[in-house]
């Protein structure tokens, strides 16, 4: 039986905060949208999109596209604003590298997000099964362009390189929130080493980016020092968005950012050093992340 393991910050007689307007996502419609839905499920492939209760994956799907999660949907790590079930992942599909390729052709996309669940069971962080995935995409369709967002490595730098190392043109790392709240949003992290991971990747010669989560009790200055850490360690690209609680045992929404917030916070980040900026309500780490090749 799976194990889940959240950390929780809710009872279940506190009444959540209700949502603003600016937070309404249409029900998922369309061709486009069965058609991505059916190749997922043939394929028997996890999506970051299912997994992590995305707001966004009407939009997505309906365009034709979609972020694959490899290494399994069981993550050995327990933070406390994730909806990934935590557990004892099980064995890893073989099979899987050529699965993902095979469905990225099939969808016609021009640019691919893979993502993955943190596996700190395997002595290489499920390196190998990442630079396979990468390879036998670009293998496959060497024309699409490949962003992966790749979990914290614990400082297993030799993993880190190979799992860089297939011919993805972006490396993404996502720091989540600010540095104060490390112990209580990723509990299992640290917040200067994932700054480290991003400095090392980028010296390998990636575009890099990082995103981070609002509206879990962290201060304006807060995000602002954030933003010159990631831009000190040579961040390019940032991604602002609107933590959502996915259920009760999760942690509970301290704010709801307003839209002229997110904007200026997008400017500020541009003033800051960063390439590009994508910060919205509705924001994920893979959103419009064809953008960000530019």
């Amino acid at each position: 039986m799976l194990e889940l393991n959240v950390i929780g910050q809710n009872t279940a007689d506190e009444p959540r905060k209700r949502k603003p307007s600016w937070l309404r996502v249409k029900l998922p419609t369309g061709e486009n949208y069965k058609k991505v839905r059916q190749l997922v499920d043939n394929y028997q492939l996890h999506t970051i999109c299912e997994s992590g209760n995305c707001p966004n994956m009407g939009e997505c799907w309906g365009e034709g596209t979609a972020t694959f999660m490899i290494l399994g949907n069981v993550c050995t790590r327990s933070c406390s604003f994730c909806a990934v079930a935590t557990g004892r992942p099980p064995e890893y599909d073989q099979e899987e590298p050529q699965r993902v390729a095979e469905a990225i052709d099939l969808m016609g996309v021009k640019h691919a997000v893979i993502t993955s669940v943190n596996r700190d069971e395997l002595p290489d962080s499920g390196a190998e099964i990442w630079y396979q995935t990468v390879s036998a995409v670009k293998t496959r369709t060497p024309h699409v362009t490949i962003e992966t967002l790749i979990p914290d490595v614990k400082s297993r730098w030799e993993a880190l390189e190979r799992m860089i190392s297939g011919g993805q043109e972006v490396v993404s790392h996502n720091m989540e929130t600010v540095e104060r709240l490390y112990r209580l949003v990723r509990p299992q992290a640290r917040y200067n080493r994932s700054l480290e991971q991003i400095r090392r990747t980028k010296e390998y010669g990636k575009r890099t980016k990082s995103g981070i989560m609002l509206g879990l009790g962290e201060s304006q200055e807060e995000v602002h020092k954030s933003m010159d850490d990631l831009v000190a360690h040579g961040c390019d690209v940032l991604t602002l968005g609107q933590y959502l609680q996915p259920t009760r045992m999760h942690l509970d929404v301290k704010a709801f950012v307003t839209p002229d917030e997110f904007e200026a916070y997008k400017e500020e980040g541009l003033r800051r050093g960063f390439l590009y900026v994508e910060s919205g309500p509705l924001v994920r780490s893979s959103y419009h992340a064809e953008r960000h090749l530019i």
